[in-house]
């Protein structure tokens, strides 16, 4: 085993020389993002690196070599078996080697980087009809070379098979920096110019070659068994019947042969119809004895999941956002295809008629609505993140994620692995991919003691056990990385596992690509990341995380590295991220380093560290991940929580002051708005800006008058008391008081009129900041006020301010007072939808509207969307710009933080801007005052002006949106 003490100066002075201008990094702000991938293992690597081509591999690779440091091979980071960690060197490839450098629609191949992600590639082939087959959970951030790495499969595996049956060829760099190209007849050197390296690789073939001869009866009776048989590797495809296929024999390897740096790839056509049917069962066994009958016909999918993953999903995002499910307690998901919808749905129809006469189905329905298709496959794919934290807000872990059977096998496996899990005392969450036979499942480990380390091995041991009696595999498509790899020894004999040895010792005799894993495999408990030290960080916090047992400890782990924070493929997290393409600019990644933080890891500064300040800077407290996520990690809380205590007793940034203390600053300007907004506007507010840290390049919104408040207020009257309270916030009191005039005037017309209460304050801008001493004071008092014995609903106009007051009250207060008034609280839009009189219609709408919903109210009011109301109120269409408008409160007015937020509003809101036909306006919707503003600041002199719901329903308007007085 390689000394992995080895200094490190001397490698990175030779990459110095060798590749100049390559990113390497080695501090703790980058090594402890990278000690992490999704499973349970954390080893700290020493440096990571960014290659930027092929020569930057070739140059990393030999300075490796030369100073014996090791090298693991990452793409997106979301290995379940921990083959994403290592203690040396981490080659991130993701990055900058994800190029698409060839679709050959004829030949129905592409030629990619390995960094290239698989929807990257998808959306690229699907211009020409055609779509990589192989399609995992995590599409939407994994990336080719990582999908190589473990042979993986995906939901619809069953018609697709593993990624090594689409490998055309691999272009590869072994571990004495030698390039060479691996494809279904052998391995040559990629320059054959290059003397040194011809003879290098005829060397290797040859040594290939013996080894297969030599082990032919072994590899024959022992690999390929099943279709999902990954654990090992997969030296079938060397056999002479096979064609000597090098290519398809590095698949799984999870680079402990050989980096590959790109791939050519076999594309299938795309199907030109299919339908869903979901089938419920009153149990997943039930499920699995159906799967021989559903594979009959033919199917693209055959997934299945329990309860307790839907139930989870419920209420994370909404119970409306699983729809279209019969009755049961487990399901499978039935894909079907072919080239005409008409029969493809026939076929449903006589596949729902077969199953029921089997009597196992508690119900079944073909899904034909594209949208409930979308929702209901969401549900499937976070299935990973959704079993890690459950509604009930239990752990569960990887490790026995992964194991496979035959698919006819399915059934009897599962009977008798629940019954190994009970014996044990353990819970499974059960999913996975039934029609391959493959099932996905995390347990309740308890992997943070030594009795629960130790109960965990011997469970572990008898599962490998029990899955080789069922004539199955320890790995369906995750690979063995350094969960399984210490199981081999059960599932294959001896001399398989020599020959698997010999077999890695050809390509890396010095053991320098990804040791730990497959040979000479590392203890399956050695390096877990819940086996904390004792002297981790005292956390005593003002958030009370009331739904995580450890607190703030608890609350960062909930990251369990999944990634779905790395997709642009739906939801709204995490526009940092999208803007830049960096890993500690992602939820994942600066929740990582919290981890770190908390156990005084790499991070041993504890609050006072700079790298995790470094990290939060670029979060837009959004609270868009406390939604996508699929475990909830809220970061806009984690954040402020870390605010306040880096800067606890010290002198803050200047925008804290400035920005954190609008809400008074705003009432005081209130009273000379006029004078103010005049002095504001010349040279005198650039430097005001300047010495408070706000950027020049916006201009400064204009105060409204107090006065301009009460105009707006006046009583409507309805003749009927007052049924709700609108708490005018300071956003709507200091800058648009238009709105709560609107406001009060919509909600009288919708049958629910309004009493104002025109002087609370959430305390939003001081918690964005940080500052929790004081905004726990400011909720104090406005409970208080709000806390009288007054049950009538809380409608508020501003959505940042009404998501504070739902969620950040009761959890900074932790009183029964907060959560009264927190349980009060709708948006605009939630008023509208659950408190309006039946029959309630707002004047004529205009037929198109685009949209940019507020982050926070994506976030915290779930199923209560303004799309979905105007939608219902008559607009035929609207043209949401999905994301974050990049303002995000006092994010975007930040000096250091405008190119940034300009990033982010590119990603979604500029475009639908910018689609906008300047002869024909169309009426832009945006709630969230931060919104409307930053595309006031987008728009221009274009003429186009962002109107709150209330504004666009106003009865009182001449047309949606006259805007109001503001001085």
């Amino acid at each position: 085993m390689t000394d992995t003490t080895t200094a490190l100066e001397p490698l990175v002075a030779r990459l110095a020389e060798t590749a100049p201008g390559l990113r390497v990094e080695t501090g703790p702000g980058s090594t402890g993002l990278y000690a992490y991938d999704a499973s349970n293992y954390r080893v700290p690597p020493r440096a990571v690196v960014f290659p930027r081509s092929v020569d930057d591999v070739v140059a990393v690779l030999r300075a490796c070599r030369a100073t014996g440091i090791p090298v693991t091979a990452r793409g997106g980071g979301t290995s379940m078996a921990g083959n994403a960690v290592g203690p040396g060197v981490v080659l991130d490839f993701s990055r900058y080697l994800n190029r698409i450098l060839d679709i050959d629609r004829e030949a129905r191949t592409a030629r990619v980087e390995a960094g290239v992600i698989l929807d990257a590639l998808r959306s690229a082939t699907a211009l020409h009809g055609l779509t990589f087959g192989p399609d995992p959970s995590s599409h939407s951030r994994c990336t080719i070379g990582g999908m190589i790495g473990n042979d993986a499969c995906g939901n619809r595996s069953v018609r697709h098979g593993r990624t090594s049956g689409h490998i055309e060829a691999l272009e590869i760099v072994t571990a004495d920096g030698v390039r060479a190209v691996a494809d279904r007849t052998g391995l040559r050197a990629a320059d054959p110019e290059d003397r040194d390296a011809v003879q290098r690789v005829a060397g290797l073939e040859a040594d290939l070659r013996r080894l297969i001869d030599g082990n032919l009866a072994s590899v024959r009776t022992e690999l390929g068994r099943i279709p999902r048989q990954v654990s090992g590797y997969q030296l079938h495809h060397l056999l002479p019947e096979n064609g000597f296929d090098m290519a398809r024999a590095l698949v799984g390897t999870e680079g402990s042969c050989a980096v590959v740096t790109a791939a050519t790839v076999r594309l299938v056509a795309t199907a030109q119809a299919s339908t869903l049917l979901t089938l419920g069962y009153d149990d997943v066994v039930d499920a699995a004895e159906d799967v021989p009958e559903i594979l009959r016909w033919n199917p693209t999918a055959v997934e299945g999941m329990d309860e307790a993953i839907v139930a989870t999903m419920r209420a994370r995002r909404g119970p409306d956002s699983v729809t279209g499910l019969p009755e049961g307690r487990a399901w499978l998901y039935v894909e079907l295809d072919g080239d005409d919808q008409a029969a493809v749905d026939a076929r449903a129809g006589e596949l729902l008629d077969a199953l029921k006469s089997q009597g196992r189905m508690t119900g079944g329905r073909v899904v034909h609505s594209p949208a409930e298709r979308r929702s209901l496959w969401r549900v499937r794919e976070d299935g990973a993140g959704l079993a890690a934290r459950l509604v009930d807000g239990g752990e569960s872990w990887p490790g026995w994620e992964d194991a496979a059977v035959a698919p006819e096998d399915l059934a009897a496996y599962l009977r008798d692995f629940r019954k190994l899990l009970a014996a044990h005392g353990l819970t499974g969450v059960l999913y996975g991919h039934f029609g391959a036979g493959c099932v996905h499942v995390r347990i309740d480990f308890d992997l943070a003691t030594d009795a629960g380390r130790t109960a965990t091995r011997r469970f572990l041991s008898e599962a490998a056990a029990l899955v080789v009696e069922h004539g199955g595999t320890l790995s369906g498509e995750h690979g063995d990385g350094r969960a399984r790899g210490e199981l081999l020894e059960v599932m294959y004999s001896h001399r398989m596992i020599r020959a698997f040895a010999a077999f890695k010792e050809i390509f890396d005799p010095e053991g320098l690509l990804n040791p730990g894993v497959i040979v000479a495999p590392a203890r399956l408990d050695d390096d877990l990341a819940l086996h904390t030290p004792s002297d981790v960080l005292p956390v005593e916090t003002l958030f009370s995380f009331p739904h995580d047992e450890d607190g703030f400890a608890g609350a960062v782990r909930r990251c369990v590295g999944v990634g779905r924070c790395r997709s642009d493929a739906g939801g709204v997290m995490c526009p940092s991220y999208r803007a830049t393409g960096e890993e500690n600019d992602s939820t994942r990644g600066r929740a990582r380093l919290l981890q770190e933080m908390v156990r005084g890891g790499t991070v041993q500064d504890g609050w006072r560290s700079a790298e995790v300040r470094d990290a939060l800077d670029l979060c837009l407290s959004c609270k868009a991940c406390s939604s996508d996520c699929p475990v909830g990690v809220d970061m806009a809380t984690y954040k402020a929580e870390f605010l306040h205590q880096h800067y606890k007793g010290r002198v803050r940034p200047r925008s804290h002051y400035s920005l954190g203390w609008l809400p008074l600053t705003s009432k005081l300007a209130g009273y000379a708005a006029r004078p103010v907004n005049a002095l504001l506007r010349g040279p005198v507010g650039k430097l005001l800006a300047r010495l408070g840290g706000v950027t020049t390049k916006r201009r400064i919104p204009a105060f409204a008058s107090r006065r301009a408040l009460r105009r707006a207020l006046r009583t409507v009257r309805t003749g009927e008391p007052a049924k709700t309270l609108l708490f005018v916030d300071s956003f709507t009191r200091a800058f648009r008081p238009e709105v709560a005039g609107a406001a009060s005037r919509v909600l009288a017309d919708a049958g629910i009129p309004c009493t104002a209460e025109e002087d609370l304050c959430c305390g939003l801008t001081w918690v964005s900041t940080g500052q929790l001493s004081l905004a726990r004071r400011i909720m104090a008092r406005t409970v208080a006020r709000l806390d009288n014995g007054d049950d009538r609903p809380i409608v508020v106009a501003e959505p940042s301010c009404a998501a504070a007051l739902k969620r950040d009250v009761p959890e900074l207060l932790g009183t029964d007072a907060a959560r009264r008034v927190a349980a009060r609280v709708h948006t605009f839009t939630g008023a509208l939808t659950d408190l309006a009189v039946p029959g309630w219609a707002p004047p004529e709408l205009p037929d198109n509207v685009v949209l940019q919903t507020h982050c926070h109210e994506y976030a915290t009011f779930k199923g209560r969307h303004p799309r979905d109301l105007l939608g219902r109120l008559g607009v035929a269409q609207v043209d949401e710009a999905e994301g974050c408008c990049g303002l995000a409160g006092n994010f975007g007015f930040e000096e250091q933080h405008y190119d940034t937020s300009m990033a982010v509003a590119d990603l979604a809101l500029k475009p639908r801007l910018d689609d906008i036909d300047p002869r024909t306006p169309a009426v832009v919707v945006a709630d969230g005052f931060s919104c409307a503003t930053q595309i006031d600041h987008l728009a221009g002199d274009r003429g186009i002006r962002a109107l709150h719901l209330a504004e666009l329903l106003d009865p009182a308007a001449d047309r949606p949106g006259q805007p109001g007085e503001n001085s």
